[in-house]
């Protein structure tokens, strides 16, 4: 456990050793503590609420990769009342970094397409960190075309560090496949809703999140490039990392003030892997409002609505030489 307690939390978790030593001590002896315990508790709800007000970008970003983050598969089981997976890309094989399927919430049919991590090391290894190879990406685009032809909604979790950049995966089309899913998506005549859940990195998050509705949870982050990388680029040193974090403007809240996604979904106190089925709870209420939200559009509205929300992504300004003391 200890290994996965992050730096900032570590007063908190002596808060709640000493209150569970009290608590042990009033139980033992008899004598009543209470107050003291309910003290406390108070302190440690307002010293959490103080912590968590003032991340920094690098430190969201530890609870983005935390181990206990919830996976596509437990959200799955939390959200949806039936699911069935499907597997492969009839192409080249089965990706299970790619989780797909199609299931029913709330009486609903749904297509589900997410990237799926691990909580162990056994795992990740099979899901590949949630690095998917272009087959995962091709399963994907098969499934989104199945729910288009049976007029299902398409739900994308988004928690990756990036797409495999393995040999094998570039030789089998990584780009390529990535960009078809771009393409495809970008018409695709179903509503599309899409959630970073944990890493949202570059063209990996991008292959299955083009989408209607964008959505972020409070301690994600949606990525051109990993502050690691994008460091050692830059100034050709990792250590300057969360220096490139604060640049890059890669936090919910950033990015919602920049208008790149629609809504940002809070978590439980203390980051989705406190309480995941509270976090899959608050996931489902925005899936379910954004699909009611959507579905008030007719599919050429759909298509038009999406094609200029990512027309508009982006602002320049015209600046005459003479302005800048130049002419």
């Amino acid at each position: 456990m200890v290994g996965n307690i992050l730096d900032f939390e570590k007063p908190l978790i002596e808060l709640a050793e000493k209150i569970k030593e009290l608590q042990s001590f009033m139980d033992e002896k008899g004598i009543d503590l209470s107050d003291e315990i309910n003290r406390l508790k108070q302190r440690a709800r307002n010293l959490q609420q103080e912590i968590y007000a003032g991340l920094t970008t690098k430190q969201i970003l530890q609870i983005a990769r935390h181990q206990n983050r919830p996976t596509a598969r437990e959200y799955v089981d939390h959200i949806f009342d039936e699911f069935v997976e499907l597997h492969g890309d009839r192409r080249f094989g089965d990706d299970p970094a790619l989780l797909g399927g199609i299931g029913l919430i709330d009486g609903i049919p749904f297509t589900l397409l997410g990237h799926q991590k691990g909580k162990s090391t056994k795992e990740n290894l099979k899901g590949n960190f949630g690095m998917a190879h272009p087959e995962g990406y091709r399963k994907a685009l098969r499934l989104m075309k199945q729910a288009e032809k049976f007029n299902r909604p398409v739900i994308t979790l988004i928690n990756t560090p990036g797409a495999f950049p393995g040999v094998g995966a570039e030789e089998r089309g990584q780009a390529e496949a990535i960009a078809t899913n771009l393409m495809e998506m970008s018409d695709l005549r179903v509503p599309i809703i899409v959630i970073v859940t944990g890493e949202g990195g570059s063209g990996g998050a991008l292959g299955i999140g083009l989408g209607d509705k964008v959505m972020m949870l409070e301690y994600s982050y949606y990525s051109v490039s990993s502050p690691e990388a994008c460091a050692a680029i830059l100034w050709k040193d990792a250590d300057k990392s969360a220096e490139a974090a604060e640049a890059l403007k890669i936090t919910s809240s950033a990015l919602y003030k920049l208008g790149l996604i629609d809504e940002v979904i809070k978590e439980p106190a203390g980051g989705a892997h406190k309480d995941p089925g509270k976090a899959a709870m608050l996931v489902k209420e925005a899936i379910l409002s954004s699909l009611k939200e959507l579905s008030k559009l007719s599919i050429e509205e759909l298509i038009n609505q999406r094609y200029q929300k990512y027309r508009q992504i982006g602002e320049f300004s015209r600046i005459s030489l003479s302005e800048e003391g130049l002419g």
